[in-house]
């Protein structure tokens, strides 16, 4: 399974550490690791699965907000009704897409959504990725895991971004590290080993997706 937490919730801490506390997302277990190196072209995008920005009035918002909410609220009980904070009013969702020609397929996830991930500027030119996730029925896909991370950092640092983050749980660093990734400090949270880690820029070509203005999205998130 594909997913974030991060411990600006409440019930969620972490150890002292030189880690930047605003965001912390964690990456969770079940993402696969391909014996070969992954990259997908600038466009982030495949015959079964494509990824994007979502703007302030997309349609796809509304799965975009089922999703995280089945993920992180009714799956794995980590929020009550709603795990929208105060990050989601200046954060940038981005959602996976499934196609396909089978109505079953789109019948299992309920929407073509398949796939979230947010990205945030903490501080200038300062970026992380969270609410990383991936519909039930889609998981062993390990492709839009992939996908969506790649969107993510090359969306960031076609606006700008000097470092990008994210905090990783220790069973999926290795993957992160295949993916081009760092590892910066060591921490716990919630009594589990995570590692802070940073993604290499120059493997992840910057996106010229135009930067749209943030805007919140709670009204969606109802």
């Amino acid at each position: 399974m594909v997913s974030c937490l991060d411990p600006s919730s409440r019930g969620i801490g972490r150890s002292t550490s030189s880690a930047p506390h605003v965001f912390m997302p964690s990456v969770r277990g079940g993402i696969g690791i391909d014996a070969d190196d992954f990259r997908l072209s600038p466009t982030a995008s495949s015959d079964r699965f494509t990824f994007h920005l979502l703007r302030s009035d997309a349609t796809l918002l509304q799965g975009y907000w089922s999703l995280r909410r089945g993920i992180f609220c009714s799956e794995q009980h980590v929020f009550e009704r709603s795990d929208c904070d105060e990050l989601d009013a200046i954060a940038y969702p981005i959602a996976a897409l499934h196609h396909s020609s089978d109505p079953a397929h789109d019948d299992a996830a309920g929407t073509n959504v398949v796939g979230v991930v947010r990205i945030v500027e903490t501080e200038p030119r300062l970026w992380y990725g969270g609410r990383l996730g991936v519909h039930r029925d889609f998981r062993r896909h390990n492709q839009i895991g992939k996908g969506l991370i790649w969107k993510a950092v090359t969306t960031a640092n076609g606006w700008g971004c000097d470092r990008f983050l994210a905090t990783v749980q220790i069973q999926n660093v290795f993957f992160f590290r295949r993916l081009h990734w760092i590892s910066v400090d060591e921490l716990e949270i919630r009594g589990i080993r995570h590692h802070l880690m940073q993604a290499d820029l120059a493997y992840y070509s910057p996106s010229r997706e135009q930067r749209p203005i943030a805007v919140s999205q709670e009204s969606f998130a109802a």
